[in-house]
């Protein structure tokens, strides 16, 4: 009966909070109910050395209602402890010279029942599925039991009072708790949590009995064997006002009632917004949009992703004043407002957002060289050759990237991957118009380079019956210098050939010194010349039908002049 009456008191206040939110109608008010289980660790001060508290079991629960980030709730903690009479009793003798022979020991469990009230602090993610919260509750508690006696019987004596505890009776304890508790939802309805706390009793009054609170017998240790002291037995008449303190952890479930504006329609009216992302300067809609949708105080309140129309739908919202803000790989578009009073019953608001940004967006593929097949984890790197920047970015499972790219400027864009040779392309922006064109479409191929397999290289073009390294051939002689600082692991041979025109000999000569000539221009680049060999063919292979004493075309014969490379296989 002594906490019938204050368990009640907190239960009409946490009613008529809960009655006055209801009024209020605050749009992210929730009452949550979390039972839990778990264990507790206490620590009773008091003036007996040769008692321990053991641990045990704490079932609680927690009723709380938020407004948004803070709230106000009760809790209820059930909490079971045990003391532990450490007293020693190995080689223990009463002061007659008389072994103890025999030992009992009575050792009640104590129980503590709390409950509190408090405010309330947390967090809670974007998509309202976990939660983070801060609980600080003041209240009262009862504590009952603990009482411990611990006698000793020898051959020669009745029992002697070795150590004694009067235990607790307290109705009504000043307690406050500090619990943190981490909450993940399932649904809009329920959860799992788990959580520690921290509760202080403050001075708690311990029971008397016959006059006496606690009471122990003092001993003298000589050479291993304890000898109790005749009339030395120590008893305190007034009890000790101390604090009892523990610490827990625990787990358990979280359902949350979710308030409804309209607690009383039948069919409640809908309200839907439709979101628009379009270019500001081409009107051209814009797909994969991340569009989010937040109320007054900055609070996500849903998010989506634009489809091919540029479109994103929100339905069944709360007729309220939004903020729509858009975003565009990484760059953040024009955003709008929808307020409340242009929303209607079961109709559609419709809002639209501006791409605003004068740059271009690159949107690019890696592909196999002469395939459509899609290459995954390729390391695009653009480099804008007017401003000396550099900008990498990784393909995903279809091959694609994107950069945004600046007006009136060059760029070079090349693709790395192990055991892949790749093009470089080269684009200028300057060649398109901000005010007809946002996207700018680019494709970019890789040659796999396995080992053995012969890659021609384009546009290594030599003067007639000249060998020298001509400035056009030099950026694709580039393009294989930097996939060997790629690869660093790997030995390269370049082969240079020459159509059936001349004598074998004389191609032969002129083609090895041409392969020469580009392996010591790659060496030249930093390169160490050991993973490089050049070799010459002359016209031993030839890849038609243009050999001596055919006739061929000059397009025919100018197949077979080509320079080539290939990844030496380890032996």
């Amino acid at each position: 009966m002594k906490l019938y009456k204050p368990l009640l008191i907190l239960l009409i206040l946490l009613q008529s909070i809960f009655s006055w939110s209801q009024v209020n109608h605050a749009t992210n008010n929730y009452f949550q109910i979390s039972p839990r289980i778990g264990y507790d660790f206490p620590s009773y001060h008091n003036n007996m050395p040769y008692i321990d508290y053991n641990g045990g079991l704490e079932a609680g629960i927690s009723v709380d209602y938020y407004w948004n980030w803070i709230g106000v709730g009760i809790d209820v903690d059930y909490i079971k402890n045990s003391p532990e009479s450490i007293y020693p009793t190995n080689g223990l003798i009463d002061f007659d010279g008389s072994a103890f022979n025999s030992f009992n020991v009575t050792e009640d469990g104590i129980t503590r029942l709390f409950y509190g009230i408090g405010p309330n602090f947390q967090y809670r993610n974007a998509s309202r599925n976990f939660s983070a919260e801060f609980n600080s509750r003041i209240g009262l508690a009862s504590i009952k039991g603990g009482r411990l006696t611990h006698e000793g019987s020898t051959a020669n004596s009745t029992d002697v009072p070795l150590n004694f505890h009067a235990g607790y009776d307290v109705g009504s304890a000043l307690t406050f708790k500090l619990q943190t508790r981490l909450t993940y939802f399932f649904n809009p309805n329920w959860g799992i949590h788990a959580g520690a706390y921290y509760m202080r009793h403050l001075n708690v009054t311990e029971s008397i009995e016959s006059g006496v609170s606690t009471g122990y017998h003092e001993f003298n240790d000589d050479q291993g064997a304890l000898f109790l002291t005749q009339r030395s037995y120590r008893q305190r008449e007034e009890p000790c006002d101390c604090d009892i303190s523990s610490v827990g952890i625990f787990a358990g479930v979280t359902f949350k009632l979710n308030k409804h504006d309209k607690e009383e329609c039948q069919v409640c009216d809908k309200y839907n917004l439709t979101v628009i992302a379009r270019d500001k300067f081409t009107k051209e809609l814009l797909p994969d949009t991340e569009v989010v949708l937040k109320d007054t105080d900055g609070n996500i309140v849903q998010t989506g992703t634009s489809n091919s129309y540029g479109a994103v739908v929100f339905n069944d919202i709360k007729k309220d004043d939004y903020t729509i803000e858009g975003k565009l790989y990484d760059v953040n578009l024009e955003g709008t407002t929808a307020v409340k009073n242009e929303f209607k019953a079961n109709e559609t608001l419709q809002k639209e957002i501006v791409y605003s940004d004068l740059n271009f967006i690159l949107k690019g593929n890696a592909v196999v060289c002469n395939t459509t097949t899609a290459l995954d984890g390729v390391s695009v790197i653009l480099n804008n050759l007017t401003d000396a920047e550099q900008k990498n970015t990784i393909t995903n499972i279809q091959g694609e990237f994107i950069f945004n790219v600046k007006q009136k400027a060059t760029y070079s864009l090349r693709g790395k991957k192990a055991n892949y040779f790749s093009q470089t392309e080269t684009i200028s922006t300057e060649n398109y118009d901000r005010s007809t064109t946002l996207f700018v479409k680019l494709e970019v191929c890789l040659e796999e380079a396995d080992c053995g397999k012969a890659i021609a290289l384009k546009n290594i073009l030599y003067d007639l019956d000249k060998y020298y390294i001509r400035a056009d051939a030099e950026p694709e002689l580039n393009r294989l210098v930097q996939f060997m600082k790629d690869n660093p692991g790997v030995r390269i041979e370049i082969s240079s050939h020459t159509d059936s025109r001349g004598s074998n000999a004389y191609n032969k000569t002129l083609s090895q010194n041409r392969a020469s000539a580009a392996r010591d221009y790659i060496a030249s680049q930093g390169i160490d010349a050991n993973r490089v060999v050049g070799i010459g063919y002359g016209e031993t292979r030839l890849l038609n039908r243009c050999a001596d004493g055919i006739e061929c075309s000059a397009a025919e014969h100018q197949i077979n002049r080509r320079t080539e490379m290939k990844v030496i296989c380890p032996k």
